[in-house]
């Protein structure tokens, strides 16, 4: 195996993968990966999938409670975290190396630590890049001091749950917290959220957040708001393996208040990974913007949204720029995000609260018939935010059942800025919940139907 390569790729995941991938497939260049876990990285065995072969199953017994007509289906927890194993390959990456090997870039396992200019060593070997030292090593989860001591869960823990906590306790409102607590309510659990603010997914629009929270109330989750957590502890904490009870019981100490859980997840906020690579050797700091051209940054280590999708498109452009085949880049590319929370959030581009000079166009999720079919009582809203003067698409939220599959419509529009009186010509099937576009088009004062 060779100790030189045009580009080093640190970190094996689908960031990484990608930066690999689009470095040598249109390129005489080579790249290597390397990984100190699973090729394959967080998104495939701790978080986007699992996460999501536990809810899609929970998503259609709650769609079964609600549609007349038909037996209602209940969660199988056995069968369910048997999906879930299934869909994570069994935390075996084989299949993900073969990948790599297929497309000609090697894996090397062992950590990686920077010791010069573009040269990483691995377990004592070095490696060199000709090019570039690409940084794709995600991120890491917030552990907050008052926590240090009681082996808390994570988020690997939560989406690899082999124990179910008759009394677990989710400390955070954002994405991770909100999803958690929608598929560990369905597998059994009491589950209590205890969230420092006032509101739960603060990155969220205040109407898409308060949908979630009335739902997660009515499923049974106990959600306390403004919730001061002083203290917690475990005496008998223990590392127990991956999705089992660390331990005994917990206490948790809020508001003067002792509460006491099986198990405790923390949910609290992540940060690059980014304090193992040797930065300190180079006198580099973990600003990725401070540092030399040929170190770069990508996903999650870069401190951009934490999303896989979002990664994977910074790091399609990186890996096509290093092998000379980049594409003019597109201004303003917005961030699309799915929470699949009961119901689903789907939002994409700034927040009201961030815009000026917009039409805000708002429409009860069921008043498309499309939409209203796919439950007998159907929560949500839909949201458009168009510019005022340009006559485009700024953002778009949309919050009811499915809503993750009108979103890219939305991303379309707003990327291609297509003017709201060329859409309105983009004519939805009938019934189908697209024609919440229909809606929304037709709440526009009559001056935005003119080019």
């Amino acid at each position: 195996m060779s100790d030189e390569y045009d580009v080093i790729v640190i970190g094996a995941g689908p960031v990484g993968e990608n930066v690999a991938q689009y470095v040598t497939e249109a390129s005489d260049l080579s790249a290597v990966l390397i990984e100190n876990e699973l090729a394959g990285g967080e998104c495939s065995y701790y978080a986007c999938m699992p996460s999501k072969a536990l809810l899609r199953p929970v998503e259609i017994a709650n769609d079964s409670v609600d549609l007349q007509g038909i037996s209602d289906a209940s969660v199988q927890v056995e069968e369910l975290l048997k999906r879930r194993d299934e869909w994570v390959s069994h935390y075996d990456d084989a299949s993900q190396v073969e990948w790599a090997d297929g497309i000609g870039v090697p894996v090397v396992r062992g950590a990686a630590r920077l010791s010069g200019e573009r040269k990483v060593q691995v377990d004592g070997r070095t490696i060199a890049a000709r090019k570039a030292v690409v940084v794709a090593t995600g991120s890491t989860p917030v552990i907050p001091p008052e926590y240090a001591d009681v082996c808390a869960w994570g988020s690997r823990d939560a989406t690899g749950v082999v124990d179910v906590p008759e009394r677990l306790a989710i400390v955070g409102g954002g994405v991770v917290a909100c999803e958690a607590a929608t598929w560990m309510r369905a597998l059994g659990s009491e589950v209590t959220m205890l969230v420092r603010g006032d509101s739960l997914l603060t990155n969220q629009e205040p109407f898409a957040a308060e949908t979630v929270l009335k739902s997660l109330r009515d499923s049974g989750v106990d959600v306390r708001l403004e919730a001061n957590v002083t203290s917690c502890e475990r005496p008998d904490a223990s590392d127990t393996g991956l999705g089992r009870v660390h331990g005994g019981a917990v206490t948790v100490t809020v508001d003067d208040q002792k509460l006491e859980f099986d198990e405790i997840l923390l949910a609290v906020g992540r940060r690059p990974r980014l304090g193992e690579i040797g930065l300190d050797a180079l006198d580099l700091t973990d600003d990725p913007d401070a540092w030399p051209d040929w170190l770069i940054a990508v996903g999650d280590a870069s401190g951009e949204a934490p999303l896989t999708h979002w990664g994977k498109y910074r790091a399609r452009g990186i890996g096509a720029r290093l092998a000379g085949a980049a594409e003019p880049e597109h201004a303003d590319v917005p961030v699309p995000q799915v929470v699949f929370t009961e119901p689903q959030i789907a939002q994409v581009g700034p927040l009201r609260k961030d815009l000026d000079e917009v039409e805000v166009v708002r429409v009860p999720f069921n008043s498309a018939a499309g939409a209203a079919l796919l439950r007998d009582h159907v929560q949500g809203q839909a949201q458009l935010l168009v510019d005022r003067k340009d006559r485009v698409v700024r953002a778009a939220t949309f919050v009811g059942p499915g809503a993750g599959e009108l979103l890219h419509a939305a991303t379309i529009a707003i990327v291609g800025r297509v003017p709201v009186h060329v859409l309105r010509h983009a004519v939805p099937s009938y019934p189908t919940a697209s024609e919440l576009w229909l809606r929304l088009l037709e709440e526009l004062p009559r001056q935005y139907r003119r080019g």
